[in-house]
């Protein structure tokens, strides 16, 4: 009787560490996609998938402690524990790679070619906080020299004109959402998206006229929402600017 009731309860204490590590994955995987549909806040379904990384290790904790139990207790493996385990172990895994790939950038969103005159933006508006994370303007370019050394300037030979127009092609064939194009001016302005949530981004490219008659390009790059972009915007650049340069 004994055993059967402990087998009963340690039963029962496996459904729910798998219940309940399910659960954190839905809440990852469903409220990241509403919010890249915007169905709910981008903000609201990243901080669910926050969360449910934070939840990970108790998880973790108490899947393996349901195993452990229905073995000393029940004679038994519960499978249920064990894959609930399992499932808690993915989400821990997955946080750690966030983790890891976030050391490799610096805690900033707002990316350039041009550190001492970053180009402006003047059809989009830049975020009001967006030195959170930083003390100052001069830490982000200290940041940002460290962790971006390679963005720079980049020459290429066409017009200003139609460095602009091919810009616009290279920003809609990416599924930017083009703001402003003004080819006299030598501009470009758009919303890019990032990531799975497709977090917007707001993305200013400018040409100037160079002595050999082409143009000199400067863009930036800014997150609207959060701190460390994990080098989103700074691979943007680099990638977008290379497709400029290659015509």
């Amino acid at each position: 009787m004994t055993t059967s009731h402990n087998r009963h309860w340690t039963a029962w204490l496996g459904k729910l560490a798998l219940t309940l590590s399910l659960a954190a994955i839905v809440v990852a995987l469903v409220g990241t996609t509403l919010a890249r549909f915007d169905a709910i806040e981008k903000m609201t379904g990243f901080m669910g998938f926050v969360y449910a990384l934070r939840s990970a290790m108790w998880l973790a904790g108490f899947a393996a402690l349901a195993l452990v139990l229905s073995w000393v207790l029940g004679k038994r493996t519960s499978w249920s524990a064990l894959v609930g385990l399992l499932a808690a172990g993915a989400l821990m895994a997955t946080g750690a790679w966030l983790r890891g790939e976030a050391g490799k950038y610096p805690a900033i969103h707002d990316a350039t070619t041009d550190l001492e005159n970053p180009p402006a933006f003047t059809a989009l508006e830049i975020p009001e906080d967006n030195l959170r994370g930083v003390e100052s303007e001069a830490d982000w370019r200290e940041l940002h020299r460290a962790g971006y050394p390679d963005l720079a300037p980049v020459e290429v030979p066409s017009s200003v004109a139609d460095t602009i127009a091919r810009a616009e092609e290279l920003a809609e064939e990416r599924g930017w959402t083009v703001i402003a194009s003004d080819a006299e001016a030598g501009r470009l302005e758009a919303v890019a998206y990032a990531g799975w949530i497709k977090f917007e981004d707001i993305v200013v490219l400018t040409a100037e006229p160079n002595e050999s008659g082409g143009s000199t390009v400067n863009m930036r790059s800014i997150s609207r929402v959060g701190v460390s972009d994990l080098g989103y915007n700074a691979k943007r650049i680099r990638e977008f600017l290379a497709a400029l340069e290659a015509g």
